[in-house]
């Protein structure tokens, strides 16, 4: 490489804004949502099931800018088990060494507990505090709820507050969230790409079909068992074709649980197969071929080998 075009190069680093970015918030409140919407793919599962989002998931969002590089978290909830635990922990640790923090709110419900401790943990933080008002295309009926809880905890209006900014937004629909990514670049630090800049996601693929087989699962079993399952995957190779082999094992706390996933003659588990396929497909870009077994483990989400073995650790 020449010099002049090394010089080049450099002169252009200076200009690009990079940096990492946590969203937090409680259960359903849009953070996997916004982050699709962000990077224009779907790379974190969605359902209207709370605590869908069990590990941290990296979006990442550049142009001629920089670029930014979003982590969505499982929401912060108390814990009662090893993975309650982990999640919570999870959500702790995304705030260590990012730049920006978003706090997502979901103005279509009342604030709770959980919002009151959503605000406690970012109080302190020392990076700018973005709080996205989300759900407006649902009126956004509590949002001064929200304000208020903020102003009540800094012991100020919100205009009086540095580097904090409030944002009415819809991760569902989009609305203001250009807005929103111009006001994260605006707080992004000088410097170079962290990922080449084609890459949305750093996920390894076998989680992200682990996710997305149990998407699947928490769409048909509704509020009957979704936190009660969990998702391996046992192989996942090509053959011949240009197709791909995924064999993954549904764990269950109960065999009552496991009559439900299996469903009448096998149609449950056959529907998650067929649904989870065609976006599976998509995703991998080639012919996929699915075996689902269901497997009964009372304590899986209290075993932290087992949960190692998921990708559930600190």
């Amino acid at each position: 490489m020449s010099p002049r075009v090394v010089k080049a190069k450099k002169e252009k680093e200076k200009e690009l804004r990079c940096g990492f970015v946590a969203i937090i918030g409680r259960p359903n409140s849009g953070k996997s949502t916004l982050l699709n919407h962000i990077v224009e793919e779907k790379i974190a599962i969605v359902s209207p099931i709370p605590q869908t989002t069990r590990t941290m998931v990296k979006g990442i969002y550049t142009d001629e800018r920089g670029q930014i590089v979003f982590i969505d978290t499982p929401g912060w909830h108390r814990g009662r088990d090893h993975l309650d635990r982990f999640m919570s922990q999870a959500c702790l640790d995304a705030t260590d060494g990012v730049d920006c923090v978003i706090h997502l709110a979901d103005t279509s419900r009342p604030i709770g507990e959980e919002e009151f401790q959503v605000v406690d943990r970012l109080k302190h933080v020392k990076v700018p505090i973005i709080v996205g008002l989300n759900k407006i295309d649902l009126k956004g009926e509590y949002m001064a709820q929200y304000i208020s809880l903020w102003e009540d905890v800094k012991k100020k209006k919100v205009d009086e507050m540095e580097n904090f900014v409030l944002l009415p937004l819809s991760g569902r629909d989009g609305t203001q969230v250009d807005k929103l990514i111009d006001l994260v670049f605006s707080f992004m630090p000088v410097g170079p790409f962290f990922y080449e800049q084609d890459v949305i996601s750093d996920t390894p693929k076998r989680q992200v079909v682990a996710d997305m087989i149990r998407e699947k699962l928490f769409l048909l079993t509704r509020e009957e068992l979704p936190h009660s399952i969990a998702v391996v995957i046992d192989e996942m190779r090509p053959v011949k074709g240009k197709t791909t082999f995924i064999r993954a094992t549904v764990l269950v706390e109960r065999d009552s649980q496991k009559e439900i996933v299996i469903g009448a003659k096998g149609q449950m588990i056959k529907q998650v197969g067929i649904m989870a396929r065609a976006e599976l497909e998509n995703l991998l870009e080639t012919k996929v071929f699915i075996e689902l077994y269901v497997k009964t483990s009372k304590h899986w989400r209290d075993d932290p080998s087992m949960l190692a073995d998921m990708g559930y650790q600190a």
